[in-house]
C-alpha cells in the first residue's frame, strides 16, 4: 500500500493518493504498528500530507498563470459567440431587440460546458470546458479545452477540503485572482490609437469575468456571488474611467464608432453572464456627444473644401439626363425652367447639391452611432435633430461666413451666394422629413426639435448681403480715388469726367448681375451705392485740402452730379417708385443749384419753411462752400478791386456769409 501510494505521488495522482494514504494511516497501519518499519511509515505520513499539499498548490499557481495568459483569447472567444449570437437573433427576429430584455442564463450560450456536482472530481482530467457551438460559419471557433485545463482547480479544492484547509485555499484562490484582476484592468498608455488596443483591453476583462463565472457554476463555495459583484463594481468603474480617459483622445469620427460598436458588443457579452452593464449604455451616451464633436470637425473640412473648390456660376446643362441627375441630388422644381430648351442653367451653383447631400451623409453618420444602444425611436430622433442642428448653425454657418469674409471674394461670387443660400433654406422641408423617414417619429410629436437650419441660411444671406453693400462701396471708393478736378478752372466743361463715367458703366453691369437676388436685396444694394457716392461727392466738394474753388469747378462738377442722376432715372434695377433713387442725390442737387443760380435771396427768405426750395442745404455746408469761393473771388484777378462788378460780388459774397452766420448762430441758440 506504501509503495502504491508512493507510485502515485511520483506519477501526480495527488487526489487517489490521498486516499491511499488515508487508507494507510486509518486502516492498515494500525494494525502492524508494533514493526519498527511502520513507524517510519506513521512519521511520513504527516510529510506527505504536506507534499501533497504543496504540489496541488503549486499546480493551482500554474492553473492561475495559465488562465491570465489566455483571458485574452477566453475573451475573444465569448465575445465572438456574443456577436454570432446577435447577428443569429436578427436573422431570426428581423427586429430590433429590447435593452431592458435580458437573456436568462439557461438561455445564454455558456462558454465552458462541464458542470461538476458537489466538490468531487470526476477523473484527473476533469475541467470546464470553453465550448463555442457555431451554427454560422463552418470555421469552429477554439473551445475552451484548446485554452485552459481547470482540473488543477478542482483537484486542489478538493485536496485542501478534504485536509481541511479548504478556508485558507479559498483566501488565497481569491486574493491571486484580485490582484490579476487589477493588472487586467490597467488599460496599456497607448490604448486609444487603434481598435486592436481596446479589443485587447475589453478580451481581457471579459476572458476574467467568464473564468470567475464559470467558477461560480462549477465549484460549490469557491467564489460566490458577492465576491463577484463586488469583483464587477471595481471593474466597471475602471473601465468606464479608462474609456473616458482614452476615448477623449480620439479624433477620427469612424475610430469612435467602431469603438462604440466593440463596447456594445462587450456589454452584451458580460450581460448574457448575468453581469449588470446599464452604466456602460450610460456611458456610450457620453460618448455619442464625442463622436458628434469629431463628425463636426469632419465636415467642417468636407463643407470647406466644397465651399473652396466651387465656382459660383450656376450649373450648366445641356442634355435632360444632367438636368435629372442634379434634380437627384437636390430637391428643386421650377416649371419655366424645365419648359426652357437646352442648354440652360440652374439659378444655384454645385455647392447646393453638394452642401444637401453632405448633410445628409451626415444624418446616416449620426444614426450609425444610435444603433444597438437600445434607444427608442424618439431618442433617436431627438439625438440626430439636435447633432444636425449643430451642423448647420455652427459649422456650416462659419463655413459660409468665412468665404463671405474673405478678402478677394469679388460681387458675381456674393450674389450667387445670396442666391445659393435662399435655395438650401428652401430645402430644410425636405431635410425634416428625411429625418422623419429614418426615425418614424413625426415631426407634430411632443417635444420634437425642430431643424434650425433656415436661420443659419438667412444669418449667411444677410451677411453676404452687408458684404455686398460694403463691396461696392469699396469699389465707388476705388473710382472716386481717381476723380482730379481742377478746382481753380475757369473754363466751362461740356461733359462728365472719365472716372465717373466709367463708375457709372461699372454699377449699371453690376447691377445687371443682380436679376436674380431677391428685389429687396437688389434695390437696398443700389440705394445704398447712390448714398454712398452721393455724400462721397460732397465730402469731396467740402474737404478741407479744397481751399479754394471757381464756378468753372462749381460747373463741372454739376456736370458729374447730372450723371448720376440720369444713372439713377434710368431705373438700373426694377421696383423703385419714380425719383425715390434720384433722392440720394437732393443734397447735392439743392446745394448745387443754389450756387450755380446764385439764389441766395429765395433760400434766406425761405429758410426754416418746410416747402422751401433749398430745404436740403445747410447753412454750414453753404457757408463752407461760400468761403473757398470767395477766396478765389479775392484771389482770382489781381485787378479785381479795379473791376466794379467783381467788387459788387465781394460785397454781395461777404453780405451772404454774414446772413448765414446769423441763420447759423440763431439756430443754434
Amino acid at each position: 500500500m506504501y509503495s502504491k501510494l508512493r507510485d502515485q505521488m511520483k506519477t501526480k495522482r495527488h487526489y487517489p493518493a490521498l486516499k491511499t494514504l488515508e487508507h494507510l494511516e486509518h486502516t492498515y497501519l494500525p494494525q502492524v504498528s508494533h514493526y519498527r518499519f511502520c513507524k517510519v511509515m506513521v512519521d511520513n505520513i504527516p510529510k506527505l500530507r504536506e507534499e501533497i499539499k504543496d504540489v496541488s498548490m503549486s499546480d493551482l499557481k500554474d492553473f492561475l498563470e495559465s488562465i491570465r495568459k489566455h483571458s485574452d483569447k477566453i475573451g475573444e472567444t465569448a465575445m465572438k459567440q456574443a456577436q454570432q449570437q446577435r447577428n443569429l437573433d436578427n436573422i431570426v427576429l428581423q427586429q430590433p431587440r429590447i435593452g431592458s430584455k435580458r437573456k436568462s442564463k439557461k438561455d445564454a450560450y455558456t462558454i465552458f460546458d462541464t458542470e461538476i456536482e458537489s466538490t468531487s472530481p470526476k477523473s484527473e482530467q476533469d475541467s470546464g470546458i470553453l465550448d463555442v457551438e457555431d451554427e454560422e460559419d463552418d470555421e469552429e471557433v477554439p473551445g475552451a479545452q484548446d485554452l485552459v485545463d481547470f482540473s488543477p482547480v478542482y483537484r486542489c479544492l478538493h485536496i485542501y477540503s478534504v485536509l481541511g484547509a479548504r478556508e485558507t485555499f479559498e483566501n488565497y484562490y481569491r486574493k491571486q485572482r484580485r490582484k490579476q484582476a487589477r493588472l487586467v484592468l490597467q488599460p496599456p498608455s497607448n490604448m486609444h490609437e487603434t481598435l486592436d488596443g481596446y479589443r485587447k483591453y475589453f478580451n481581457q476583462i471579459v476572458g476574467f469575468f467568464v473564468v470567475e463565472d464559470h467558477i461560480l457554476h462549477t465549484t460549490q463555495g469557491l467564489v460566490n456571488r458577492a465576491y463577484i459583484d463586488e469583483l464587477w463594481e471595481m471593474a466597471l468603474s475602471k473601465t468606464i474611467a479608462a474609456l473616458r480617459t482614452h476615448s477623449s483622445y480620439c479624433s477620427d469620427p469612424n475610430l469612435v464608432l467602431d469603438l462604440k460598436n466593440l463596447i456594445v458588443l462587450f456589454a452584451d457579452t458580460l450581460q448574457v453572464y448575468g453581469f449588470p452593464v446599464n452604466q456602460l449604455f450610460d456611458m456610450l451616451l457620453e460618448i455619442r456627444d464625442q463622436y458628434s464633436e469629431t463628425l463636426l470637425k469632419k465636415w467642417a473640412g468636407i463643407f470647406r473644401n466644397i465651399l473652396d473648390s466651387d465656382n459660383y456660376s450656376p450649373i450648366p446643362v445641356t442634355s435632360e439626363e444632367m438636368y435629372k441627375k442634379v434634380v437627384g441630388q437636390f430637391p428643386f422644381q421650377d416649371i419655366e425652367l424645365e419648359k426652357q430648351p437646352f442648354p440652360k442653367k440652374f439659378p444655384f451653383s454645385e455647392f447646393v447639391p453638394k452642401v444637401y447631400n453632405q448633410i445628409k451623409e451626415f444624418i446616416y453618420a449620426c444614426l450609425k452611432f444610435s444603433e444597438d444602444l437600445h434607444l427608442s425611436s424618439t431618442e433617436v430622433d431627438d439625438m440626430i435633430r439636435k447633432s444636425t442642428n449643430l451642423l448647420l448653425t455652427r459649422t456650416l454657418s462659419n463655413s459660409l461666413q468665412n468665404v463671405i469674409k474673405r478678402k478677394n471674394i469679388g460681387l458675381t461670387e456674393l450674389v450667387q451666394i445670396i442666391i445659393n443660400t435662399t435655395h438650401l433654406e428652401k430645402s430644410c422641408k425636405y431635410l425634416e422629413e428625411f429625418i422623419t423617414n429614418i426615425t418614424n417619429v413625426l415631426p407634430e410629436t411632443v417635444h420634437t426639435t425642430k431643424l434650425y437650419g433656415t436661420t443659419t441660411f438667412k444669418d449667411a444671406r444677410h451677411a453676404a448681403e452687408e458684404e455686398i453693400y460694403t463691396n461696392l462701396n469699396q469699389k465707388i471708393d476705388q473710382f472716386l480715388q481717381l476723380a482730379d478736378y481742377d478746382w481753380m478752372t475757369g473754363d466751362l466743361g461740356n461733359k462728365a469726367s472719365d472716372y465717373l463715367v466709367d463708375l457709372i458703366a461699372f454699377l449699371r453691369s453690376t447691377f445687371a448681375v443682380f436679376t436674380h437676388l431677391p428685389g429687396k436685396v437688389a434695390q437696398t444694394a443700389c440705394m445704398s451705392a447712390c448714398k454712398h457716392l452721393a455724400t462721397s461727392l460732397m465730402q469731396l466738394l467740402l474737404e478741407a485740402e479744397v481751399r479754394q474753388l471757381t464756378l468753372g469747378a462749381l460747373q463741372q462738377f454739376n456736370l458729374d452730379v447730372r450723371e448720376c442722376e440720369q444713372f439713377a432715372r434710368s431705373g438700373p434695377v426694377p421696383g423703385f417708385q419714380e425719383d425715390t433713387l434720384q433722392l440720394a442725390f437732393i443734397d447735392l442737387r439743392q446745394l448745387l443749384d443754389l450756387f450755380i443760380q446764385w439764389d441766395w435771396s429765395t433760400y434766406l427768405a425761405d429758410y426754416g419753411q418746410p416747402n422751401c426750395k433749398y430745404l436740403r442745404v445747410n447753412p454750414v455746408t453753404a457757408l463752407t462752400l461760400l468761403e473757398k469761393m470767395k477766396d478765389t473771388s479775392r484771389k482770382n484777378n489781381m485787378f479785381a478791386q479795379f473791376r466794379k462788378n467783381e467788387r459788387d460780388k465781394q460785397k454781395l459774397i461777404d453780405t451772404v456769409a454774414k446772413q448765414l452766420r446769423g441763420l447759423i448762430s440763431s439756430h443754434h441758440s
